[in-house]
Formats: C-alpha cells, sequence, structure tokens
C-alpha cells in the first residue's frame, strides 16, 4: 500500500492548491490511500461541509483535523454523518465524531488514527494511552494503520513515534506548519516525520499575514489574523507499507512551491 499524505490545509489558497496539484501527485506516486488534514482548511479555522466535500471530490480518502477542529462551528452539523473524517481521538468521551476510521481499498483495510498532543495545548486526554486502546482495537481488523499525530512540540512527536515504533505503519506530524526534514524508518518498521509542513500561503508565517504577526511580537497588542496572499506552497508525505506486516519500507517528503517546483 502507498499512502499519500498532504499536510495542514490552509485556507482558499491550501484548498487550490489541493484541487491543483493533487490530481498531479496521484498521476505521479499513484497511491493507494489519499489523506488530508483539513483543520485549517476555513479560513485557518476549522472546516465546512463544503471544503470537506471539495477534498472528496479531489480525490481524497480520508481527511483529519487538529486543535482548530471546532473552530468552524457548522461542523457539529455534519462531523457525525462524515464517514471519512476523523478527529482527534483524545478530546473527551462524549465529543462528536471519531478517532479512527477505517478505509477499504480493493482487499486491503487501513485504520487511520487522529491524536493531538498536550503540551503548549489544551490539557485533553492522554494521546500515549489513546494510542495503546485504538492499536489494539485497529489491529483486530487491519495491521495498516496511519497516525496522524497533530502536536507542537518536536519532543512529543519523538516521543510518539518511539513509542509507536513496529505497532504503526507511519506517524506523522502536523499543526507546526512547517516541515521537518527527519523522515526515517525506525527500527521496528515505523515510518516517521516530526512534520509534513503545511499547504497554503508560502509568503506569510504559517499561513497568516506577515506583518500582523510581525506586529504582535513587536507591540505585544492583539491583532486581527488573516490569511497571507500570493505565492503557495504543499507539503506532502508518500509512504510506502507492505501489505501483509504493515511496517514501512519507505517514506518519502514532498515540499511544492516556486523554489521547489513540482515537475511530476
Amino acid at each position: 500500500m502507498r499512502i499519500l499524505f498532504i499536510g495542514d490545509v490552509y485556507g482558499k489558497l491550501g484548498r487550490q492548491m489541493v484541487a491543483d496539484y493533487l490530481p498531479k501527485l496521484k498521476n505521479h506516486y499513484r497511491p493507494t490511500v489519499t489523506i488530508i488534514n483539513g483543520e485549517n482548511a476555513a479560513h485557518g479555522k476549522g472546516i465546512t461541509k463544503k471544503i470537506y466535500s471539495s477534498f472528496m471530490e479531489a480525490g481524497a480518502d480520508m481527511v483529519t483535523m487538529g486543535n482548530h477542529t471546532w473552530d468552524n462551528k457548522e461542523i457539529f452539523e455534519f462531523i457525525d454523518d462524515a464517514k471519512r473524517l476523523v478527529r482527534p481521538a483524545n478530546f473527551p468521551d462524549g465529543t462528536p465524531g471519531d478517532g479512527m476510521k477505517f478505509l477499504q481499498i480493493n482487499q486491503l483495510q487501513a485504520a487511520v488514527i487522529n491524536l493531538q498532543g498536550r503540551t503548549f495545548l489544551p490539557a485533553i486526554d492522554d494521546p500515549f494511552r489513546t494510542a495503546d486502546r485504538l492499536i489494539e482495537e485497529a489491529r483486530k481488523t487491519t495491521p495498516i494503520i496511519f497516525v496522524d499525530f497533530h502536536a507542537e512540540t518536536t519532543s512529543e512527536k519523538l516521543a510518539m513515534g518511539w513509542y509507536l515504533d513496529g505497532r504503526v505503519s507511519a506517524v506523522v506530524g502536523t499543526h507546526t506548519h512547517v516541515p521537518t526534514a527527519d523522515e526515517r524508518i525506525l527500527p521496528k518498521g515505523t515510518a516517521y516525520l516530526t512534520d509534513v509542513g503545511m499547504t497554503g500561503p508560502y509568503d506569510g508565517i504559517l499561513g497568516v499575514q506577515r506583518d500582523a504577526v510581525i506586529k504582535r511580537f513587536l507591540t505585544h497588542l492583539p491583532v486581527r489574523f488573516e490569511s497571507e496572499t500570493g505565492r503557495t506552497q504543499l507539503g506532502c508525505a508518500v509512504i510506502d507499507v507492505n501489505d501483509k506486516t504493515g511496517k514501512a519500507v519507505k517514506i518519502e517528503r514532498k515540499l511544492i512551491n516556486d523554489d521547489h517546483p513540482f515537475y511530476g
């Protein structure tokens, strides 16, 4: 199985990059499964039903979320009916939606798990013990398990990668919007990448208009954050997994922007 994972889609420019490049990426890499992190897709804050549907129409098989899951209140109207959307599994009991879902691709099944870190983020339930519970459940059905770990610090993401090594196919980080260059296969067969990067504005600061962010640092006064305009980027990773064992055999990260054009 080959998994294509596209990092945090941010606002209108991010959605346009998905529309423009997902067909090209799928044609070039021929993924079995395509997963998109969409927690910033609606103007940087949450997701709408229309945007979720547009990702499905563009060729996504699953959409993962993060700490901005609930920022657009429309999600409460459709999350329980969205069969291919997962939100962080370690939100408290009673939270709408699901933190793990299965994909059936021909004769293969894959489990997609979304977790949220707790360092410098809201102190929700323990993602490590939540992972234990979900992995035990998933492995009754399939050895192919993909984890989107939406977390702030590299240390927490690395800890999760090592903690799950050999028990899942891949642990790929999201949230910080800055791609890291540490993709690897851990010793027991789990593909790992601290952060896959973002999809959206290239010349902003984490997707936000840079002047507003700079003003905030200079003055410590409240400012209104808006999506940056102009040039764009797309961050993704491609992971090859052994169908029988669920072990990863290859991981490749890809950054598409004006400085790193895509020639596929």
